[in-house]
């Protein structure tokens, strides 16, 4: 764990620079705005390590997948999202000299994001070998009002010498992703043009065919007397370059405008001509402009999803960062536009979507972002089903039955690792409780007629399948599996893929019931030949006779068939070098081990919370939170939701920190690679679910607060069928704010209230 940001409620501070972590700040200075994004990667060059990435939303490489052996039904690649050009390069040269930060001595290095406004700001003192020194005071953003552009300030000041300089801006689509299984690049070139006035590249993706065309304009203010401009150009590369005389003391400004436009999005035969007028849109506008655009989009965008934490920095910053990083990454704008892990913040994981969307995102999302935004997340897994039934056809499985991918760009399942591509199947259940979710939550009955229940079917010909009849049990088992936790694979009888199978069936039998006279169902079910008698009876005999493990003794489900014969040693009683296991075991010895990567039990506790009792939820959590090394960034929000219900404080607030906190203070070791941005929203879940008690049961709204020792206060605000709450807790009293034109009737600590438009209620806290 690393500890090296200041602590600030309203911005990410590193002061001084130190190389080894240049990475990991390169992943947490990251800035995006939902269409493109990128690391913190420096404007001049930098010949220290270094991970430079650009990326564009919904852009992505089918990279054929790397295998020794094959298997029937192994996908044939891994979707990677694709590093693009590099837009935010500036090279400088004083009298010949370049400045880069890795042969210079640096000093009153800070890299500041500022969250509230939305923008990235570096400044520093470099002494070059020659003796020169400089100032510089660098800020960029990606436009959240117009979101292909984005815009540089980069103030240099010559300290101590006079002299000739050259800036040169630079577009670079010459460019190779960090985790290319075969060292290959992926772009193509189609056109270009440097130009001393706008100069752009076209390049295509090979296989997949996307267009971008990515495109820059600059000036330069100040102290700044010009030679004059030249260009150059090579392969997928256009240059700039401006000479002109320095003054010691005194300052210039380069201001670089930018635009990224996707084929995606425009013609592509009208992609140069677009990027070219967003561009001399941009530079028009000019930069205070662009940012006073900036600031008031990030002020509407806090209005709803800030959270407020008094006494205790730490968490506050923790917290803003997590709900900064979902607003830049995902906006709910475009329907086919998903959340990757890594968000705009690195490659790995391909930048696919996971599981996670539904689990930890959605969530967030329908309590802060407008109801299309849910919605929109939702129906991109419906208008992926035909493929989700292709990939179960891959796997033997018939009749419409469907296995949603574990990684996907378009629906087809890209995952390049067989006990997960194969057997962590629960991500089907997911999936299905995402449409539970969104309509609870919303009250969106119509969806499920219109859309829900054909997933629900597909996904429930999938489970009744995928069990099988054991005549030892006399019980249906599912034989096979990997669960959340994935340091247990090919296992029998994972619990809670188990329980979700059973869910899913239960629920998708309810909503055939609930639409039994609508000709829309009956106009579906034709549609997907569902021999109803038939089907649902063999739905209900699953249902009936599925096993689920259970320990007698202990008063605990049983989270796979052969988990009491393992070795039960608390993560507790291990050797501190020994963590964190995937970096410090072998394969072997972690599969052998008790040790719990995520809540895999605890997940199902936590889902189907009200089918327990409190001392059911005791007992599993006793029982496998001490065994779990939360090696996974899904973890701690779980248990912290369960913590806080069981009244655990000190539990709940361990955490929550360290959800906050995953990725600014490195706890995995693996921030480098880029955030953890799909895990961010489990922070929110924390929070919300966590300390404020928030629940939907039967879609009312249900708050339970609680503060932990460490906080004297919280505010939050939600949306919640059209109307606008606030809640706010101190150490006494719980407060919950009407603001709109309706009454609202909701329970605290399980009474109700009703709450009058524009009017609050204040209750004592529990």
């Amino acid at each position: 764990m690393k500890n090296y940001i200041k602590h600030d409620p309203w911005s990410i501070i590193e002061e001084g620079f130190v190389p080894e972590y240049n990475r990991i700040s390169e992943s947490i200075f990251s800035i995006g705005n939902g269409m493109f994004g990128g690391r913190a990667n420096f404007e001049e060059q930098y010949s220290g390590d270094t991970l430079q990435g650009n990326y564009v939303a919904g852009v992505y490489y089918p990279d054929k997948t790397r295998v020794g052996w094959w298997k029937n039904g192994y996908p044939e690649y891994f979707a990677k999202v694709l590093n693009a050009a590099n837009w935010i390069g500036i090279n400088i040269e004083f009298d010949g000299e370049a400045l880069d930060l890795h042969t210079a001595e640096v000093s009153q290095f800070r890299r500041e994001l500022n969250m509230k406004e939305g923008y990235l700001q570096r400044a520093f003192t470099a002494t070059l070998p020659s003796g020169k020194s400089v100032e510089v005071i660098t800020t960029r953003f990606n436009s959240m009002v117009r979101n292909r552009i984005g815009a540089i300030a980069y103030q240099v000041t010559p300290l101590n010498f006079s002299g000739e300089t050259k800036i040169t801006p630079y577009v670079d689509f010459d460019v190779v992703n960090a985790d290319s299984n075969y060292d290959e690049k992926f772009w193509v070139e189609q056109e270009k043009e440097a130009n001393p006035d706008f100069s752009y590249i076209v390049a295509s993706t090979k296989k997949t065919d996307f267009w971008v065309a990515t495109g820059m304009r600059f000036n330069i203010g100040g102290e700044w007397s010009s030679n004059g401009r030249s260009t150059n150009d090579r392969e997928k590369y256009v240059e700039v370059t401006e000479a002109g005389q320095v003054t010691a003391g005194k300052s210039f400004t380069i201001y670089k405008y930018a635009a990224n436009i996707s084929s995606m999005n425009f013609e592509k035969d009208t992609l140069a001509t677009t990027c070219g007028n967003q561009v001399a849109e941009a530079m028009e506008t000019g930069f205070d402009a662009l940012m006073d655009e900036q600031k008031a989009a990030w002020a509407e965008n806090w209005k709803m999803s800030d959270i407020t934490i008094d006494g205790d920095v730490s968490s506050q910053q923790g917290i803003r960062f997590n709900i900064f990083q979902l607003n830049q990454t995902y906006t709910g704008k475009d329907e086919r536009l998903n959340i990757g892990p890594k968000g705009f913040t690195g490659e790995k994981y391909g930048g696919s979507t996971y599981w996670d969307t539904e689990a930890y995102c959605l969530p967030f999302y329908l309590a802060t972002s407008d109801q299309e935004v849910a919605r929109n997340l939702v129906m991109y897994r419906y208008k992926h089903l035909g493929r989700a039934i292709e990939n179960a056809e891959k796997l033997g499985f018939t009749d419409g039955a469907a296995l949603y991918p574990m990684v996907t760009m378009n629906g087809e399942e890209c995952h390049n690792e067989w006990e997960i591509t194969f057997e962590e199947i629960h991500r089907n259940g997911a999936i299905a409780y995402a449409i539970f979710d969104y309509i609870n939550y919303h009250g969106d009955n119509e969806y499920l007629v219109d859309y829900g229940l054909e997933v629900l079917i597909a996904i429930s010909r999938f489970w009744a399948q995928r069990v099988q009849w054991s005549k030892a049990k006399n019980q249906y088992v599912m034989l096979g599996v990997t669960g959340p936790n994935e340091y247990e694979n090919n296992v029998n009888n994972n619990w809670y893929t188990s329980k979700i199978a059973l869910w899913t069936l239960k629920y998708t039998l309810e909503g055939l019931e609930e639409f039994k006279d609508s000709p829309k169902l009956a106009s579906l079910l034709n549609k997907i030949n569902f021999k109803a008698e038939e089907e649902t009876a063999k739905w209900n005999h699953i249902l009936e006779n599925m096993y689920l493990g259970y320990d007698e003794e202990r008063g605990v489900f049983l989270q796979q068939d052969g988990f009491l014969d393992k070795e039960l040693i608390k993560t507790d009683d291990m050797a501190p070098g020994d963590r964190p296991i995937n970096q410090k075991w072998s394969w072997d010895r972690i599969l052998r081990s008790c040790y719990i990567k995520q809540a895999d039990t605890l997940q199902g506790v936590y889902l189907f919370e009200d089918e327990f009792d409190l001392e059911t939820i005791e007992r599993n959590f006793d029982f496998y939170e001490p065994l779990t090394v939360h090696e996974s960034s899904l973890s701690p929000c779980v248990h912290g939701i369960l913590a806080s219900k069981l009244g655990r404080k000190a539990k709940a607030y361990e955490m929550y920190i360290r959800t906050a906190r995953l990725d600014l203070d490195d706890y995995n070791n693996d921030t480098e690679d880029g955030c953890h941005t799909t895990s961010m929203a489990g922070t929110w879940m924390a929070f919300a679910k966590g300390f404020a008690g928030m629940r939907v049961r039967n879609g009312e709204l249900y708050f339970s607060p609680s503060l932990p020792d460490e906080w004297d206060g919280y505010s939050f605000k939600i949306k919640f069928r059209e109307r606008n709450l606030k809640i706010s807790a101190t150490k006494t009293n719980v407060t919950i704010k009407n603001d709109s034109q309706e009454d609202l009737a909701l329970f605290i600590y399980d009474n109700q209230q009703t709450i009058a438009a524009n009017a609050e209620v204040t209750v004592a806290i529990a």
